[in-house]
């Protein structure tokens, strides 16, 4: 069922191949390191975290990098990974723990990765959780990361080796210390010149979304803080001083986001052209009733905006009523008129709407998509499980309609998308033009 999605380079996309001989023997050292097993593969493809589809499948065992899901352990090769997407991502924050560790650490990777990979974990201070209350105990992530042949340890011992032989006048005749020093030094390198300990391992883990209890958004660090999840017990509004809320409930989410000022009007945004915008959601919603149309055209994808219309008026009674209030407020808009804005209690609501300009903005877009489901470009940038998951309930008529709409939207491929849907600012940047494995150093 997913293949297509595979083919179109909409799932697993953007993958690392790793095909050398060396490369897949330093990847089996770490992951022997890590798991106790290795692979059978000549070539495979692998994620920003080292994991493999490939490599699961073979091992029977989708998880073999994060088997209890908190503390996801990774392996890196190259820096070409920094290019890659995060697969499987139990919180929304890990992609850019990985991302910081890598960017932070580069000189340190480097040279440590020079003949070997760089391996290790995401340590929270839980390792397994049991209830939402357990989640606000996940206030930062530590990055544990070594070699397969312990070279930061290595490079340790050597450098308190160096501290007491400069402090020790009679170590110099210790010809047994002496050697000791220089193997050392020919395993890890010079350390009094390149250092071989990072900079940074410790990140913050302020406001987050996991997919443990059925995806649970937490924002803590806010004027009203608030964790959002499905099946809300009745009379326990608080875990401890933060509240609590039914994600399926529009009015509880959208009260918290207004509260928090973390949505605006997509017509309040001079970033943004809201009018191209709401057409082309309106287009989504034409295409899913005519999805289900037997009179229907079988290429969707094909037609034209005025075709779409052409066709859905002739099932004007099966249009959900979302797309009335969003064609009211476009058409008011054309009109140069002051749109009225529906409230919570309303269909459609969610779709005049998008993230303020904030830092929390991704997480707020993907939070919004769970209730804008007829957008699906929206709902592919923002929140992919949620996507992959819809995919799966679709006809095959509107399977076939998103892949060749996703897949022949130069929007996707150049941040118009981005900036249609949330003005200025464009996902991560990717890395500058490399060197090598790791890249250039960067200075400083």
């Amino acid at each position: 069922m997913m293949e297509r999605l595979i083919e179109a380079g909409l799932m697993f996309g953007n993958l690392i191949e790793v095909s050398s001989p060396t490369m897949v023997a330093r990847y089996n050292a770490a992951l022997e390191k890590l798991i106790g097993k290795r692979t059978t593969l000549t070539e495979f493809h692998i994620d920003l975290s080292g994991f493999s589809p490939e490599v699961g499948d073979e091992l029977d065992d989708i998880r073999y990098l994060n088997p209890e899901g908190c503390n996801r352990m990774f392996i890196l090769l190259s820096l070409d990974q920094l290019k890659a997407p995060l697969l499987n991502a139990q919180f929304s924050t890990m992609r850019s723990v990985l991302r910081n560790f890598i960017q932070d650490n580069a000189r340190e990777l480097m040279a440590l990765s020079v003949r070997e990979a760089v391996m290790g974990e995401l340590v929270h201070s839980m390792w397994r959780i049991k209830s939402p209350a357990d989640l606000l105990e996940l206030r930062s992530v530590t990055v544990e990361a070594n070699t397969p042949t312990d070279r930061l340890g290595e490079a340790e011992q050597l450098s308190r080796l160096i501290e007491d032989f400069r402090a020790k006048d009679d170590l110099w005749q210790d010809d047994a210390y002496i050697d000791t020093m220089i193997k050392l030094a020919g395993r890890v390198g010079d350390i009094t010149r390149h250092p071989v300990r990072f900079r940074k391992t410790e990140y913050s883990q302020g406001n987050f979304y996991t997919n443990y209890f059925d995806g649970l958004y937490l924002f803590r660090d806010m004027s009203y803080p608030a964790m959002l999840y499905r099946g809300v017990a009745p009379g326990f509004p608080k875990i401890g001083a933060v509240e609590t809320k039914d994600l399926e409930s529009a009015v509880d989410v959208w009260h918290f986001l207004q509260l928090n000022g973390l949505i605006t009007s997509v017509f309040e945004a001079a970033d943004l052209n809201a009018k191209a915008l709401l057409r082309q959601r309106l287009d989504f919603m034409l295409a899913n009733v005519l999805a289900g149309k037997a009179d229907a055209p079988a290429e969707l994808a094909r037609l034209n905006r005025q075709d779409l219309r052409r066709f859905a008026m002739r099932h004007a009674n099966d249009l959900p009523p979302e797309f009335e209030v969003v064609e009211a407020a476009l058409r008011a808009a054309e009109q140069g008129l002051k749109p009225r804005l529906p409230g919570p209690t309303e269909p459609g609501c969610f779709y005049l709407y998008r993230a303020a300009q904030l830092p929390d903005r991704d997480l707020v877009n993907q939070l919004l998509s769970e209730f804008t489901p007829l957008d699906i470009r929206q709902l592919f940038l923002c929140n992919k499980p949620a996507f992959y998951k819809a995919y799966q309930g679709w006809t095959e008529r509107k399977q076939n309609y998103v892949v060749e709409f996703l897949s022949r939207d130069e929007a996707l491929k150049n941040d118009e998308a981005w900036e249609d849907l949330f003005g200025d600012g464009t996902p991560e940047e990717e890395p500058p033009p490399q060197a090598g494995p790791w890249g250039a150093i960067p200075k400083g």
